[in-house]
This record gives structure tokens, sequence and C-alpha cells, in this order.
């Protein structure tokens, strides 16, 4: 590992007394660094791959994890559990679905049905085409379950006319969902909080489970994502996050770059390593990102 790694890079694989934060800008080698600390968390007999979890944004960045540190080990079929937030959830609830009244086998709602049912249910409520479309409310409901705001508290807080139909818009979409057994994507991050929080044995099974967590892109979690973590990573503190504060782009789908300026305050104590050599671009290419990017406001 020593011989393909530079010294920041092999001070991140083996810090592990301590939770990690690791800024990584674009071609700085953070998947090399992610690969090689499971590879270095196996090898050593830190912590058995069963024992480790993984978490990245795409099922391609999952699958190329997989893949690399399973040629680092030289080793087929790890028992590792790397997967998108959404497909770890998804697991937690196929397993533990009877805990919170639901149904192992859950259908999982994609944008299209999302609409479909929406569209049944502004039908119902007689709300007009230019005062609400389906995928407006399709948007609204996904931007506050980011935020963790649930129908009940949005009807208390409605005031005006158009906030009240998207509260009854929000609470009918939720029951209908329930009724078809069905979860749209920020469900599968929101339930396993309230399956934690409602069932601590089951919470203490999964903390067990995944002694140490990985996170590929952290800049880009959201509200339910950062408590999903906490709550996991609370009873061993042992978790390596990488992410890059200049790259968080994704906050129309409420990305909170809070959660990366701020991680030194959720986890007392962390390390932090700066991935700062770039192997992918050149040195004008370097310069002209850096004169755009320094100009950002809340960077570290």
């Amino acid at each position: 590992a020593k011989r393909l790694l530079n010294d920041i890079q092999n001070q991140a694989v083996k810090s592990i007394e301590n939770p990690v934060l690791i800024f990584a800008g674009a071609g700085s080698g953070k998947t090399r660094v992610l690969t090689h600390k499971i590879a270095y968390l196996i090898e050593k007999n830190i912590y058995a791959p069963e024992n480790i979890l993984a978490l990245t944004f795409t099922n391609k960045a999952a699958k190329e994890m997989i893949e690399r540190s399973s040629m680092i080990l030289k080793k087929k079929n790890l028992s590792l559990k790397i997967g998108t937030f959404h497909s770890i959830c998804a697991f937690i609830l196929r397993e533990e679905a009877k805990h919170i009244n639901l149904s192992p086998n859950f259908v999982i709602y994609d944008v299209q049905d999302q609409l479909d049912l929406l569209k049944i249910i502004l039908n119902d409520l007689n709300v007009p085409k230019n005062i609400l479309t389906p995928n407006n409310a399709r948007n609204i409901i996904s931007s506050m379950k980011n935020k963790m705001i649930f129908p009940d508290s949005q009807i208390k807080k409605a005031r005006t006319n158009f906030e009240k139909i998207i509260a009854e818009t929000y609470k009918s979409y939720q029951v209908s969902l329930r009724y078809n057994e069905a979860l749209d994507f920020d469900d599968l991050i929101l339930l396993p909080l309230e399956l934690f929080d409602s069932n601590p044995p089951v919470l203490d099974k999964y903390q067990e489970m995944w002694k140490y967590i990985l996170v590929d892109e952290y800049q880009d979690t959201n509200k339910p994502q950062f408590q999903f973590l906490k709550r996991l990573s609370n009873k061993y503190k042992k978790i390596c996050v990488v992410g890059d504060d200049d790259q968080s782009i994704y906050g129309w789908r409420g990305a909170e770059i809070n959660n990366i300026l701020n991680f030194k305050k959720t986890f007392i104590g962390c390390d932090t390593f700066k991935l700062e050599k770039n192997y992918r671009s050149t040195v004008e290419i370097l310069s002209s990102a850096y004169a755009v990017v320094s100009n950002n406001k809340r960077r570290v």
C-alpha cells in the first residue's frame, strides 16, 4: 500500500483511532485512499469484512470500490457491505419492516410512479393545475422530506391557502404510499431513522454489525443522511468521510454543506487530512479551476 500512496494518503489510510475527515479534490486519489483503507482494516485484522460499511452516492462508485478493494486484497467475493445510501437503507428496511408496520415486500416508487399518484391526489383534492402541478408537488414534498419536515407539522404551520394545499397534498400522498405498500426514495432514508429511534435493540444490532463506516462524497449528504450516519456511528465513533467542500453541487436536492464544514463539531477529536496533490489534471487546468473556486465563500 505504501508504494502506491503518497505520504498524506498513507497517513489517512492508517488513521483508525479517531473519526477521520479527508478533504479531497477531483483527481487527488480519494477512491484510492478509501479502497486502501478498507484493505488495511481487513489485512491487519482490525475489522472483519462484514463489520465494514462503505456508503457511496452512485451504484457505479460502489461497484468500483468493491472491485478495487478486492484487487488490493487479491480476494474475490468479499463479505463487505458497499452500496448507495438508498440501497443500504432499503436492505435494513426489508430486514426490519415488521418493527414499523411495513410490509417487507414494499415497492419503491420511481419519479413516474410518484407523478401518477400525485395526479390522482390533486384531482381528488380539486386542486387546479395553475395552482399546483404533480411535478411541483413532488419537488416541494421531496424538499420537505430532505429537511425532515413531516405532514402533521406542516399542517400546523400552514398559514396561506397555498401552504394548506401543500400540507393536505403531502399528507394524502404519505397515506396513499402506505396504502399501496410503497416508499419513495426520500422515505428510504427517513424510515430507518424512525426504526432506530423506536427500536433501540435494532439500532444496536446495526451498530454492532457495522463497526467501521466509510463515506464517499460526504459534501453531498443531506440532513436525513447525516442523521443516519450519526446514529449508526454513535456507539464506536469509527467513521471516515471523504469530501470536497468546493464540490457541493446538490443544494437543490437538500445537500447540506454544513455536514462537512461542521464535521469536527459533530465528531469531536477527529483527524483531518487534505489530499492536495492532483494526479489527473495539468497545471493550466488546476490554476484556472483554483482561480474560480477560490471565490467560494464557505470553504475550509
